[in-house]
């Protein structure tokens, strides 16, 4: 998408669209499998794991939480002894759990006894398949954490990965562990109203002084996806400096929003009323978007997880 228009084009063009010296920052964060179904005693729990918390612990998602208290013990369906303890006070709809391993062994525990959390738009009546568990991965996959696939990544191809570095185009990654709250809807009008729940990211010393290094040396700032995005939003101060970052962001990303990082955004089409329909509106311009929406629409784009993209420039005077 440019300032003087609307251009329909294809992801394998995306090594001419961009310049030499530009660099392109995905998440290669990884999803794990993170729907089970615990037992305690006769009740049967359904469990979503949203998040890794920094005592080891994990936030989750959980239905028949009211059958819950502090200390319990829930056993993992086919898990092989994968078990986990609840910690603390319950709220409705969510837990915080321990389980009884880490590391290695807790993720092959998770591959025998866990499901793909797929979003409620992809049908699947007898649950996910073979082929869901490589299609909902990223290129870029590295590090175990995501309950949802970042998706923009997944039109990435070793072919088009060779085409933009023959093309004088980097590449840098980071992580944002993508949370259960991602398939939320916005349920306010009041879109202030609205708590976006917060995701697990990191930010290495060292691909923060490759990203600042690329923009100092004239290189836009390309995010793939609006996890890359809102991760680098919130390591990247005033001046426009990303900082090293390790820990947790809830950042909610509304227009009005000044952006200090990317100069360019490759996205998925979104949902309306969510949250990242207000994210691109924020980036590109809210007449912009309703406009290129409409003209995909139009034009039979696909939209959501396995849908088609769009590359949008920053909107002038929404950001440093």
């Amino acid at each position: 998408m440019a300032q003087d228009g609307l251009h329909d084009r294809i992801v394998r063009d995306l090594p001419g669209m961009l310049l030499p010296g530009d660099l392109l920052i995905a998440n290669d964060t990884r999803v794990i499998p993170a729907q089970l179904t615990a037992r305690r005693g006769a009740a049967r729990i359904g469990i979503t794991l949203d998040r890794p918390l920094p005592d080891g612990s994990w936030h989750a998602l959980a239905r028949n939480t009211r059958r819950l208290r502090d200390g319990d013990v829930l056993v993992i369906d086919g898990g092989d002894g994968l078990s986990a303890t609840v910690q603390g006070a319950v709220q409705e709809g969510s837990v915080s759990l321990r389980f009884n391993c880490a590391g290695d062994d807790f993720a092959r525990a998770l591959r025998s006894a866990g499901a793909l959390a797929l979003p409620p738009y992809i049908a699947r009546p007898q649950g996910p398949t073979e082929s869901d568990a490589a299609d909902y991965q990223t290129i870029f996959a590295r590090h175990d954490g995501a309950v949802a696939a970042p998706t923009a990544g997944l039109h990435f191809t070793p072919g088009l990965l060779a085409a933009l570095h023959a093309s004088g185009i980097a590449r840098e990654t980071i992580t944002l562990h993508v949370g259960a709250g991602t398939f939320l809807p916005m349920r306010h009008d009041d879109v202030s109203q609205h708590r976006i729940h917060a995701e697990r990211g990191a930010i290495s010393p060292e691909s923060a002084a490759r990203i600042n290094a690329a923009r100092a040396a004239g290189g836009r700032l390309v995010a793939v996806g609006t996890t890359t995005l809102r991760l680098l939003e919130t390591a990247t101060d005033a001046a426009g400096i990303v900082h090293p970052f390790d820990g947790e962001t809830d950042i909610f990303l509304l227009p009005g929003h000044r952006f200090r990082s990317a100069d360019l955004l490759l996205t998925n089409f979104h949902l309306p009323r969510s949250t990242l329909f207000m994210l691109v509106c924020a980036f590109a311009g809210g007449a912009r978007m309703r406009g290129a929406y409409a003209h995909a629409i139009a034009a039979g784009y696909r939209f959501y997880s396995y849908g088609d993209a769009c590359l949008l420039e920053r909107a002038s005077g929404l950001g440093a």
